[in-house]
């Protein structure tokens, strides 16, 4: 039995993604999906005393975004320092910041990025790392695409030996079920509900942030707070 998910790499994205991760045995990176503009392929929330705030990567834009997120670059470089000093103005007070800045500061200080897939699989690989995920991470481009929404989700299965493929709930709008079936690839529908609140600064509490928001005030402990990952 192989569970395999399939998903566009986001910015430092909220911990139903990690969960996802963590519930299968493959995670392909599925960046040769058009770029869409306002969503989480390049930006996602944290948590302030003023309410949410949006960290965006500014990305160079090709025509109407036609261009896939694995051909999307990065514009400029001064964005990093910004992002890692609203990150150390709002969690510098949490329980874990400097043990979680250790590894995360010289992600945002220390190297240039030029992909914004790059980018993505670089924090979520540290991620990872950090919350002991043993999932193998692999790249869309590995295999062969074929054509069509579904018809491509279920070779791609094939090509990774897949017997279960675990969808977000949200392509249940285009998701042909009995292509899953004729093939015997079980399909499943990820919940992303009922999760626990945790400690969290700054007012009423919201699930709706960055993995990051998680970390700093829990470290470790994030797992108790998930479903999947146990360190």
């Amino acid at each position: 039995m192989k569970k395999i998910a399939i998903l566009q790499s986001n910015y430092i994205p909220w911990k139903g993604y990690f969960d996802l991760i963590a519930a299968v045995d493959e995670f392909i990176i599925y960046d040769e999906m058009q770029f869409t503009r306002r969503d989480w392929r390049n930006r996602n929330q944290i948590k302030t005393p003023h309410g949410a705030q949006w960290l965006t990567v500014p990305v160079q834009v090709k025509g109407k975004y036609f261009q896939k997120i694995n051909e999307t670059q990065i514009d400029g470089t001064t964005w990093a320092a910004e992002h890692w000093k609203s990150l150390s103005q709002n969690y510098r007070r949490a329980p874990y910041f400097n043990e979680i800045a250790h590894w995360l500061e010289p992600l945002y200080l220390k190297q240039p990025y030029i992909q914004l897939s790059e980018l993505n699989v670089c924090f979520m690989t540290a991620i990872c790392d950090y919350l002991e995920i043993k999932t193998i991470i692999t790249n869309c481009e590995k295999y062969v695409l074929k054509e069509g929404k579904t018809e491509r989700l279920v070779d791609l299965c094939l090509q990774a030996g897949a017997t279960e493929y675990i969808s977000g709930p949200s392509a249940k709008d285009y998701i042909d079920k009995d292509l899953f079936l004729s093939e015997n690839i079980k399909l499943t529908w990820f919940d992303y509900t009922g999760y626990p609140q945790y400690p969290q600064l700054w007012g009423e509490f919201t699930h709706q942030v960055s993995i990051l928001d998680l970390l700093f005030n829990c470290g470790k402990n994030a797992s108790s707070y998930m479903r999947h990952i146990q360190i």
